[in-house]
């Protein structure tokens, strides 16, 4: 099996443990056939995303026990559906990425200009 690569051709780092995140949990941005929201780019959360997702129905920030899942505060760093994080920029919502734990194939869904003009 080959290594997963960042959008910048290089191996895929870890995103996040703390919270864990990934379509895996295993805090990376990796994907595979069962994921079909393509969880791929590594995204710092900000209060205002959180209250965007929200509104669109899904609600990142409330714990959910019976998942494992904490919720999210500001500054966590997530691994996002990358149509979501292509609609919260279209939105005017900027989350900065992670390049290193951002799935290459993020691109397929976001341009790499994008993600590099909101790197961290």
């Amino acid at each position: 099996m080959t290594q997963a690569k960042n959008v910048l051709g290089e191996p895929l780092e870890v995103c996040c443990t703390s919270p864990m995140t990934g379509f895996y949990r295993d805090g990376v941005c990796s994907t595979g056939a069962g994921d079909f929201g393509a969880h791929v780019v590594c995204a710092e959360v900000t209060e205002e995303f959180l209250a965007f997702t929200k509104s669109r129905g899904n609600d990142l920030s409330t714990p959910v026990p019976a998942f494992d899942f904490p919720g999210l505060k500001p500054g966590d760093r997530w691994c996002l559906c990358a149509s979501r994080w292509k609609e919260a920029l279209d939105a005017g919502v900027v989350l900065p990425v992670v390049l290193s734990a951002t799935h290459a194939s993020a691109i397929e869904h976001v341009s790499l200009n994008e993600l590099k003009q909101h790197a961290l």
